[in-house]
């Protein structure tokens, strides 16, 4: 590919709201620029901090009317809701234990929400949004981002067209060191402390993204678990390490290793696939090639914008070959999936087959499968119902 594309919304942007982002914060700032990228909505209004002073300071360093800064959520989604220039959506970046009131809130007035994961701490919870989210005919996205890679996106279309064959073995990880070391002290202590981060810290923090994007990538669906949960760091109290023995309805199974505890290791998200015939494999630090196998032929590597890609890789392709594409275009990709549907909604027109991202039951499914590696491991790693969440 010679020309890159503008991928940017068609029609006026929409307005969105951000709860979380004060002094400090890391992830809001990220999902903010991913909606830059796509031009399609402007951030009009926010509650950035539960301290007034500092969502004041939060809100005027974003460009947001003094008028529009709130004190509180639950302000921020009456008064939105109420007037004719309110949000179109709402982007939730706080801690896990926050994530279903905020989001309640906001469905309940009938604005649209998307939120990082995990979307609860418990599974009735998530359901509970789901309900909601239906009943109101609304769009929810639950932020895995990784899945808006070009490549997740070819992966994804390959492997459901029959392009490896019947899958049989999935081996995913998601490694990382940052918690190898004692940091409860620090801004990532709500991260390991159970009453803002639920049953779990790795497996809800990382263990979660592989769940989703095996699931978005080879449409599998797990039938039992098998887990050990693993607390390596003195006087923590959830863990920092697990291993994850899946069996999917069909015969596929797969083992999945989510750690935070892996010396050396950056932000090491993998997986591969392999079926009767075929495989594929992919690194989520180097997000522009994909291992491709046939069985029989040898392995070729395929690149991000290269050649014998299918249309869902290059509708979410911006830059030119060989011009590396990287996290930040993953989040724009989501976010204009998710903008995209909102308008079309509105407009009554189709959603386009391409302009997909995690949804709250997506979320559901994710929640469920901690509740169910803790339950496994607290049982000696028996095996467990590991089904989808039902409503």
């Amino acid at each position: 590919m010679i020309e890159g594309r503008d991928i940017v919304s068609a029609g006026p942007r929409l307005r969105y709201g951000l709860v979380g982002g004060g002094p400090g914060s890391f992830i809001a700032g990220v999902h903010r620029a991913g909606i830059d990228l796509t031009r399609a909505a402007d951030i009009t209004a926010g509650c950035f901090s539960r301290d007034r002073e500092k969502s004041l300071a939060a809100g005027s360093a974003a460009g947001v009317s003094e008028d529009r800064i709130y004190g509180s959520y639950g302000e921020m989604a009456e008064a939105e809701s109420a007037r004719p220039d309110g949000i179109d959506f709402v982007v939730v970046t706080t801690p896990n234990g926050t994530h279903y009131e905020i989001c309640r809130a906001f469905l309940d007035r009938g604005i649209n929400v998307s939120c990082d994961k995990p979307l609860s701490l418990t599974t009735d919870e998530a359901l509970d949004l789901v309900r909601r989210v239906r009943g109101k005919d609304l769009s929810f996205m639950v932020t895995y981002v990784y899945t808006g890679y070009p490549l997740v996106r070819h992966a994804r279309e390959l492997i459901r067209n029959g392009g490896i064959g019947d899958v049989r073995v999935v081996m995913a990880e998601y490694a990382q060191d940052w918690l190898a070391d004692r940091l409860e002290d620090t801004k990532t202590v709500w991260r390991t402390d159970p009453e803002q981060a639920g049953v779990s810290c790795c497996v809800g923090d990382i263990g979660t993204h592989i769940e989703n994007m095996v699931h978005f990538v080879t449409g599998l669906e797990i039938d039992r678990i098998s887990a050990v949960l693993s607390t390596f760091v003195p006087g923590r109290e959830l863990d920092d390490n697990a291993l994850v023995t899946v069996k999917y309805r069909g015969g596929a199974v797969g083992h999945y290793w989510p750690s935070q505890v892996a010396a050396g290791r950056e932000n090491g998200l993998s997986f591969r696939v392999y079926g009767t015939e075929g495989s594929i494999e992919w690194h989520q630090e180097n997000p522009n090639e994909m291992r491709f196998a046939r069985k029989g032929h040898p392995s070729v590597t395929l690149t991000r914008g290269g050649y014998d890609l299918g249309p869902s890789a290059a509708r979410w392709t911006r830059m030119p070959s060989g011009h590396p594409e990287g996290l930040f275009a993953a989040w724009a990709n989501l976010y204009e999936a998710y903008c995209s549907t909102i308008k079309n909604k509105r407009q009554g027109k189709a959603q386009d087959e391409f302009e997909i991202f995690p949804t709250a039951f997506d979320g559901a499914r994710g929640v469920k499968f901690v509740h169910d590696c803790v339950a496994s491991s607290r049982a000696d790693s028996a095996w467990v119902d590991g089904a989808p969440p039902v409503l």
